[in-house]
């Protein structure tokens, strides 16, 4: 096999202090933290279509980046080219997951789809082959349903039944490759779900829909198999401009409307919930709040910027509350995928690299930073103080349901007024995270 990055050596760890570019200053995949690796903590991910696929194109300029691994895109030698890059790149970094759309890993036939399907199946019996006896596998698969022009008004909430039948048709091979490939997990992003006007949509029509497909896809993936959790990616907007799966919070109540909830989880990316006017610890949040915690799209968005950037993460604030409220919810099920990309000037093969040493030692960093926290203690210490009157008395039983309308107004009667909640102490907390984070 053709080596592709014969200038990278293997990246290992080498501290803080290291000055080497293609080194891990925080990423030591065996050092435990709270009873697991970072290597289990963390289960990093890469995203076959930005790091494989993405060459820098935009709508204002052509690729800048060569992503043609020796071969002529758009045939399937490309496709088996992608394959050994990437598994020599993620040796190379000791990543152990990949995630994939159906149409990243192979070129889509334009006339026949039992023609594309051929070439999944050929495809994915490379990396099969490809992968035998290494530690690499699928974290997750999924299909995609949005680039096409026939899903130019939606693939599940298409207004037309024949595209609909298109997106199940490619839902289930995407499932059949799930399990072939032993994938943990099975994502819908619904990049066109959703509408650019309401004077053209039946939006009740288009939701029952694709609660339908889901329900479907649920069961043949259990029929065939399939035993990883289905993830839900919130996305607000972009490409549509009102997409149904707005937030995490929108598509939990979409989910437990439609008996889903038992199978689907969520894949949170954190430029997604910028976009929802979320913080990315806010969505995580919600996950753990119910119990619906599964994998994390780690990426970061611009704050200048309105769209999708999907920078990799380096800011380390963000990466130690997403840790903070990962370890709180009891960690993932699935993992950190790095759904991010190298900024068009970064071109080369060595920027490939630099970015993901970047990302895997902010998310490292983060870890470290986040264990920290819960150890000290202090901040839980002061949200249990907080909460305090609802330990006893008239507060316990509030939280016990045993209270009456009658009884909580007789008990603010006997009061008179209540006595002062008590300060927040917010910028006390936020000195306490920075001491930690800078000591």
């Amino acid at each position: 096999m053709n080596e592709f990055f014969p200038n990278i050596p293997e990246i290992r760890f080498e501290g803080k202090d290291s000055k080497n570019p293609l080194a891990f200053k925080y990423y030591d995949a065996k050092k435990v933290i709270m009873g697991k690796t970072m290597e289990e903590h963390l289960n990093f991910a890469m995203a076959w279509w930005h790091n494989l696929c993405a060459n820098g194109v935009d709508m204002f300029g052509a690729g800048t980046a060569d992503k043609s691994f020796g071969a002529i895109p758009g045939t399937m030698e490309h496709a088996k080219a992608k394959v050994d890059a990437g598994i020599e790149f993620m040796k190379k970094l000791g990543i152990k997951y990949y995630c994939f759309h159906d149409a990243d890993i192979c070129p889509e036939d334009p006339e026949d789809i039992n023609e594309t399907n051929r070439r999944l199946d050929e495809i994915t019996d490379y990396i099969l082959e490809k992968t035998k006896g290494t530690d690499i596998k699928c974290l997750w698969a999924t299909c995609n349903m949005f680039s096409n022009p026939r899903f130019m008004n939606g693939a599940a909430s298409s207004n037309s039944a024949d595209v609909w039948c298109f997106a199940a048709a490619q839902v289930k091979k995407g499932l059949e490759n799930a399990v072939k490939l032993g994938a943990k997990g099975y994502v819908f992003w619904g990049g066109r779900e959703g509408y650019e006007t309401l004077l053209n949509t039946d939006m009740k029509l288009e939701q029952e829909n694709i609660a339908t497909l889901f329900s479907l896809a649920r069961d043949y993936g259990r029929k065939i198999g399939f035993t990883g959790d289905f993830y839900i990616e919130p996305k607000p907007k972009e490409p549509m401009k009102h997409q149904y799966d707005f937030d995490a919070a929108t598509a939990i109540g979409f989910l437990r409307k439609n008996g889903l909830d038992k199978d689907f989880r969520m894949n949170i990316e954190a430029n997604h919930a910028t976009l929802a006017g979320h913080t990315f610890q806010h969505e995580l949040r919600v996950c753990a709040v119910e119990d619906m915690m599964g994998s994390v799209d780690a990426n970061m968005g611009d704050t200048l910027l309105g769209w999708d950037t999907d920078q990799f993460p380096t800011n380390v604030y963000d990466t130690t509350m997403a840790m903070y409220e990962i370890l709180k919810a009891g960690g993932l099920r699935g993992g950190l995928n790095f759904d991010s990309k190298n900024r068009r000037p970064s071109n080369t093969p060595e920027d490939m690299f630099y970015a993901f040493i970047s990302g895997m030692d902010a998310f490292a960093l983060g870890l470290i930073k986040a264990a920290e926290i819960i150890e000290d203690g202090r901040i839980d210490a002061f949200v249990k103080d907080r909460y305090s009157s609802y330990s006893d008395g008239i507060g316990k039983k509030i939280r016990d349901r045993s209270i009456t309308l009658e009884e909580a107004a007789a008990h603010a009667a006997e009061l008179k007024k209540p006595a002062s909640p008590g300060s927040g102490r917010q910028e006390y907390l936020e000195t306490v995270v920075n001491n930690i984070l800078f000591s």
